[in-house]
């Protein structure tokens, strides 16, 4: 089993960046599809973007494409969300996900996400 820590959180002023990772605590998840998650109070969750295991296919939100780049390093077991142009509104705890399932793709039903990390906060004062 798989277990996902993300890093990179924290306070940043509208129109700043962060760079979020994620790697797992235990093993490798170079096989695996990962997904970034987020949500916020009061809002229901949000499925900001994914990776295949290959990294050759991505997805992002629209709402975040221009802003947000999403990548891997499987030599560095790391996965990372980039993001820039921050806004109040993608203020959330993120959270990184793996799809075990080992599909060449990218499967955006949640459910396939199976081991979930306990998220990062990402707080953007306007």
């Amino acid at each position: 089993q798989v277990h996902l820590v993300e890093s990179g959180g924290g306070l940043v002023q509208a129109g700043g960046s962060l760079r979020l990772s994620c790697v797992p605590s235990g093993g490798t998840f170079s096989n695996y599809a990962v997904g970034w998650f987020r949500q916020a109070p009061g809002k229901e969750q949000e499925f900001v973007g994914a990776i295949s295991w290959s990294g050759g296919s991505t997805y992002l939100l629209d709402s975040v494409k221009g802003r947000f780049t999403i990548s891997r390093d499987n030599a560095k077991n790391t996965v990372y969300l980039q993001m820039n142009s921050l806004k109040p509104e993608d203020t959330a705890v993120y959270y990184c996900a793996a799809d075990r399932s080992r599909r060449a793709g990218i499967d955006l039903a949640i459910s396939k996400f199976d081991e979930w990390g306990q998220g990062t906060q990402v707080t953007v004062s306007s």
